[in-house]
């Protein structure tokens, strides 16, 4: 097997939990570059991984043959301006996880010449439980969507797009996700603590029961609708419960919320091209 040189250009939460799955999966630190310009994050990840580190991007990326940016997404254009050249003579396959960041803007300054593929990894992927939803450019290899799919499964499970527009709607339901569930928990949470139960008390049943409800899910090959539908026994508690969220017009607040994170992350990405 060819292991490939990586290069993380940016230190931060992704850059760290992507590095960290791919570890403990037994891929070798040596292989694996980190640039950034804080101290205190390169320690971290050479203490943490013994990968080796970097101040300079373009030092970094001279070692590398795929580029994983990392990045702020409103740092992109400044930092493409400053490696562009390096990165061309490298024919590095590039991988973006900068949210909003469309494939357009990295041609804008390297041409056509190389690979392209977008990543949007989800906060879960710090405990190597994420979704990342990748699109590649048409000139992408499958021996090159290999090598990605390779790197973004080592936090979690991935979805393949045939749009790039589509990641728009990654970031509202996967990528903002995670925010939507602690939302769900937080309310119920505060619920219990209203029918009499302590903190403690409310906290576990609710974190237990929504691990539950997600792995019945993940593992049965039934839809949603039908595991609610063997919950809610008729005139039982679970439908009075479930009547009062549908009569608030619950799924239309959701697709509401959902519309709104979707027009938003275009705006974002209008922003930064």
């Amino acid at each position: 097997m060819n292991i490939k040189k990586l290069a993380f250009i940016g230190g931060g939460n992704i850059a760290y939990s992507l590095v960290s799955g791919l570890i403990k999966n037994h891929y070798p630190a040596e292989k694996i570059w980190v640039s950034n310009p804080s101290r205190e994050k390169r320690d971290r990840f050479q203490q943490s991984f013994s990968v080796n580190i970097e101040t300079s991007n373009i030092q970094a990326i001279a070692q590398a043959e795929v580029v994983i940016f990392c990045i702020k997404p409103q740092m992109v254009n400044k930092v493409l301006a400053e490696v562009a050249e390096t990165l061309k003579n490298t024919k590095a396959l590039v991988i973006s996880v900068m949210a909003g960041v469309r494939i357009a803007t990295f041609i804008k300054w390297l041409g056509r010449e190389l690979p392209l593929i977008r990543a949007m990894p989800n906060t879960p992927a710090v405990l190597g439980c994420g979704i990342t939803g990748l699109y590649a450019e048409e000139k992408v290899s499958d021996e090159e969507k290999g090598i990605a799919e390779n790197i973004m499964r080592s936090v979690g499970a991935i979805l393949w797009l045939d749009q790039e527009e589509k990641m728009n709607a990654v970031t509202a339901l996967a990528g903002s996700g995670p925010a939507y569930f602690f939302l769900m928990i937080e309310a119920l949470q505060q619920a219990g603590l209203k029918i009499g139960l302590s903190v403690e008390e409310a906290k576990i049943l609710v974190l237990q029961t929504a691990l539950g409800a997600a792995r019945m899910a993940l593992e049965s090959n039934k839809a949603a609708e039908v595991l609610r539908y063997e919950v809610t026994s008729p005139k039982g508690t679970t439908e009075q419960a479930i009547n009062c969220l549908l009569q608030d017009n619950f799924k239309g607040l959701l697709e509401k919320a959902i519309m709104a994170a979707n027009n938003r992350a275009k705006e974002l990405a209008d922003s930064y091209s």
